[in-house]
């Protein structure tokens, strides 16, 4: 067509569409919708990934670089951005030449220099350390009880932080008892600026907060900021502080910011030098302009090895390719009786054109013009939505992705290919009724009479084939990787349901043949449907896509949901109450009797208390401050997996996935348990009830004699248990050479196996004083109750609240089994599908009923009651409805049994085929919700429609 053609055919559209606003409003209003999700999406997107200089200063704020010591003595391969890949060989891999190890010059430098003078020797002259020092985390005060925070050190005042810690509130502090707080910390603290919070061990010295700061990358940390030599030099002073540092460079300098005298830089070649002695280094000039690949050490160690995952392998952008697809599709089928109702009433107008010389091509383009001006018109307003919601939102979009955008960022390009998803998706929608119309008889067109045609068997075949090979296509994609798997389940979902649309028409002449044994009513709406193929076929693919899209989230859900509930593992006996000191503030079980008496006071009933007291060393120790050792149960040697033994390194892969498949030891060597609570508890029997639900009067006695109770037969030999102490690891280790492994031993005490309710393999119960004859300490967990019912949602949800005011990281949970969270999403999405679906049948209703004025002027002039027409549109309604469910509950199977299919794949082990990791996802079928859909809302049609059509009749003229 010339382009003349297509302007005087865009007007014509660009009229109708203003002369049908309430159906042009709908088309438009379905197109924007996707439309202002994508671009929503892809300007947070685009402003949240920062450019190289925001990275910079994200990172090293003002300075010119950031160091950063690994491990003293170590050899470092990086990246040119460290935080995008390192690699680290330590001193503990030097080879060994006459039974002593062997260092590069630079390694022994490293060994033999502290690293703050070691890293001044190796800086441009005149170039200045700015420390960062980072403090361990450590309970302090809030206005009702302590809260977990993470110390630093640094002087907010100088310029050199900006960018990466900023002040946004308050000023800076500057004297020594001053801090600054996040907003995170302030928040859930309850405390402002200008009030007092105590470090727990520095009550006496309370820090005034005189600062609101944020870290731009990462705005819930929760974190207070002093000045240097404040903070962390006093926290390390407390007892235990110290203990099993390991090679933590919490207290130790081990992080400089650089400033560099004007005129130096710090290039890839010193970068290379300073690796050498065990630095990272991210430098202003290196990040702005890289090295090439080639002259990357790290780069060329790694060559072309890649973890064997391509991009769009991954089960969640198949997931997400999956579901933007099949919602656009749905878009379309939904737009696409719009489009037939202004094509079926601007038919005498077509006719007119065709009668006045045009040709089938000018008909064509007058339909598909109205995709066009709706599609654009939806599309620019999606566009100016999506652009001013980011904008309107901005601080609440990062918020919660917990870190500040680089600036806002609206790319040409994207926004160009998001108009040109609206103008497609309008242009398709179009595309039905655009050739419906061009086909049209003229003559039948000026005098309002059809031109009836039966359906094509071609297109029915066609639809068969499509239909067949999409599901074929989609299963196989998903489970044995046939191409690309994102590819495979959405191309493949697509084309089965545009064979179902294809075989729509001959499936509606189908369903005719049941109109016999129908009264009246339905009988006449039923032929009525069949015989106007060209406006029922679109309308039942409306709701079929509508209706499909509710099944495939329903079925994907529910068989998640079953998957889940199959894989459940109760903590403790159905309605225990468990409460842990966790890691948080509480982590020494100094909190514990208040947050016991916050859970008695709020929960009533609990009966009978078990306290819980954790196994481990004697000494004094903080967990909050370092590693304490370890007290846990080990199987005897003859039970245990060689993958999981010291020397497994040595084992060649084949052999390993031999034994992964045939070793009955590697094949279930399953060691956990559920409940927040050590390997190795102290308590009395009243624990074993509560925890673990054993009532034997025999392991009440065992474990008074001295006997360890345990719950799994592999760790019981003969009557005796191994018990596994491993020391805390010596907080020098890392000071002055290589991390040598922590030691352990193994103790053995006399045993006895008992059956639990809950799967607790590996754990085991002892009494206090066996313990401590065993030369182990004991200190206060945590305690379970085990009420005769369960306490309701608001006695826990205010328990749990009187806790988290307490402490942070405390764990609180009553055992209810398995509680699913998709019942409301499932409910939504029918609720959902059917409000589209009644749509879609409403708008083939409307086009119905103006096309049944004469059929319905006849049955009046023939003496038919007035309601005939409020029944008639009713029942048509119902019937489209009826159609669109059946095949739409057809249609969402394959794309919900892929995606399951997909995550099977997801979740495979080493040794396991494909095949076999698919087969193992359950998929289930929400029987009550396809009942529902399926009977509820072909009748809920027929009484909306029903209700609101008018039952007047107006008498027409017959022609012809």
């Amino acid at each position: 067509m010339r382009l003349s053609a297509w302007r005087v055919a865009l007007r014509i559209a660009r009229r109708d569409a203003l002369r049908a606003k309430g159906r042009s409003a709908l088309v438009v209003a379905m197109v924007a919708l996707p439309v202002l999700g994508v671009t929503g999406a892809d300007v947070v997107f685009r402003s949240a990934e920062l450019d190289p200089a925001e990275r910079i200063v994200r990172t090293m704020g003002h300075s010119d670089a950031e160091i950063r010591l690994i491990e003293r003595g170590s050899i470092v391969l990086q990246a040119p951005d460290p935080e995008e890949s390192f690699d680290l060989t330590g001193v503990e891999d030097a080879k060994p030449a006459n039974g002593q190890p062997t260092y590069t010059p630079e390694q022994r430098r490293s060994l033999d220099t502290a690293p703050v003078d070691l890293v001044g020797q190796l800086l441009p002259a005149g170039a200045t350390l700015v420390p960062l020092r980072q403090g361990p985390y450590t309970p302090t005060s809030t206005a009702e009880g302590l809260l977990s925070v993470q110390t630093v050190e640094a002087d907010l005042a100088d310029p050199v932080w900006q960018g990466r810690i900023n002040v946004v509130g308050g000023r800076a502090p500057s004297a020594a008892h001053e801090v600054a707080a996040t907003r995170d910390f302030l928040d859930r603290s309850g405390l402002k600026l200008g009030d007092r919070t105590s470090p727990r061990g520095l009550e006496a010295t309370p820090f005034t907060i005189t600062a609101v700061a944020e870290y731009p990358g990462d705005l819930r940390a929760t974190g207070l900021i002093a000045r240097p030599g404040g903070l962390v030099d006093q926290l390390m002073k407390l007892p235990g502080a110290d203990r099993g540092m390991g090679r933590s460079e919490v207290g130790e300098t081990t992080r400089w910011l650089v400033k560099l005298p004007a005129g130096a830089v710090i290039d890839w070649p010193k970068v290379t030098e300073l690796n050498k002695y065990g630095f990272t280094v991210a430098s202003r000039a290196v990040l702005l302009d890289p090295p090439a690949r080639s002259e990357v050490p790290l780069y060329a160690q790694k060559g072309q090895d890649s973890d064997g995952t391509r991009y769009f392998d991954r089960t969640s952008i198949v997931i997400l390719a999956t579901v933007m697809g099949m919602a656009l599709l749905e878009i379309v089928l939904l737009a696409g009786p719009a489009f037939a109702v202004g094509a079926r009433r601007s038919r005498r107008q077509l006719g007119l054109l065709a009668a006045g010389g045009g040709n089938r091509a000018d008909v064509r383009a007058v339909v598909l013009g109205g995709g066009v001006v709706l599609g654009v018109t939806g599309a620019a307003l999606g566009l100016a939505l999506g652009v001013g919601l980011v904008a309107l939102l901005r601080t609440r979009a990062e918020n919660y992705s917990g870190e500040r955008f680089g600036h806002f960022d609206l790319q040409p390009v994207d926004l160009l290919g998001v108009l040109g998803i609206g103008l497609v998706t309008g242009l398709l929608a179009a595309v039905v009724p655009a050739v419906q119309a061009s086909r049209q008889d003229v003559v039948a067109a000026l005098t309002g009479r059809d031109s009836l045609k039966p359906p094509s068997r071609k297109l029915a075949l066609l639809g068969l084939l499509m239909l067949a090979g999409g599901a074929a296509l989609a299963l196989l994609g998903a489970t044995s990787g046939f191409g690309n798997r994102s590819t495979a389940v959405l191309g493949g979902s697509m084309i089965a349901e545009l064979g179902m649309v294809a075989l729509t028409p001959y499936l509606v002449g189908l369903f005719g043949r049941i109109g016999r044994w129908l009264p009246l009513g339905p009988r006449l709406a039923l032929r009525d449907s069949v015989r106007h193929r060209g406006r029922t076929a679109p309308a039942v693919a409306a709701v079929m896509a509508a209706v499909a899209g509710s099944v495939a989230v329903g079925i994907y859900t529910a068989s998640s949901d079953e998957q889940n509930r199959r894989e459940y593992v109760a903590a403790a006996p159905a309605n225990a109450v468990t409460l842990s000191s966790g890691w948080g503030a509480a982590a020494d079980g100094k909190l514990l009797p208040q947050l016991r008496g916050a859970v008695e006071t709020n929960i009533p009933d609990l009966g009978p208390r078990a306290d819980v007291q954790k196994v481990g060393l004697k000494g004094d120790c903080d967990p909050m401050h370092g590693n304490c050792g370890y007290v846990g149960t080990k199987m005897p040697p003859e039970r245990r997996c060689p993958l999981f033994e010291k020397d497994s390194d040595s084992i060649p892969y084949a052999e390993s996935l031999r034994l992964r498949k045939e070793d009955a030891r590697c094949k279930d060597n399953s060691s956990y348990w559920v409940n927040p609570f050590s390997a190795v508890v102290a308590a009395d029997a009243t624990l074993l009830h509560n925890l673990f639900g054993v009532t034997d009067q025999a392991a009440d006695q065992a474990l008074a004699a001295g006997k360890a109770v345990v719950f799994d037969p592999r760790y019981v030999k003969d009557g005796k248990l191994i018990v596994s102490v491993t020391e805390p690891q010596a907080p020098e280790s890392s000071q002055s050479g290589p991390l040598h492994e922590a030691p352990s031993r193994e103790i053995t005490v006399d045993a006895v196996l008992v059956t639990t309710v809950t799967p607790t393999a590996g754990q085991a119960v002892m009494s206090p004083d066996t313990a401590h004859r065993l030369g182990l300490g004991t200190s206060d967990a945590g305690s379970v109750w085990l009420p005769a019912r369960a306490p309701s949602d608001g006695a826990e949800q205010k328990a749990a609240g009187a806790i988290e005011k307490l402490a942070d990281g405390t764990r609180f949970a009553v055992e209810r089994g398995f509680q699913s969270d998709h019942d409301l999403i499932s409910l939504g999405l029918t609720a959902f599908a059917a409000l589209v679906a009644l749509g879609a049948a409403g708008i083939a209703t409307g086009l119905a009923a103006a096309d049944s004025q004469r059929d319905l002027t006849t049955l009046a002039a023939v003496g038919a009651a007035p309601r005939i027409r409020r029944s008639l549109s009713g029942f048509q309604c119902g019937v489209i409805a009826a159609m669109g469910t059946l095949l739409g509950v057809v249609a969402g199977v394959v794309p919900a049994v892929a995606l399951r299919k997909v995550e099977g794949v997801a979740v495979s082990y080493p040794g396991m085929p494909p095949e076999e990791a698919a087969d193992r996802s359950v998929v289930v079928f929400p029987w009550l919700n396809v009942g529902v859909t399926v009977i509820v809302l072909p009748l809920l049609a027929v009484a909306l429609a029903t209700l609101l059509t008018r039952s007047r009749i107006s008498l027409l003229r017959r022609s012809g």
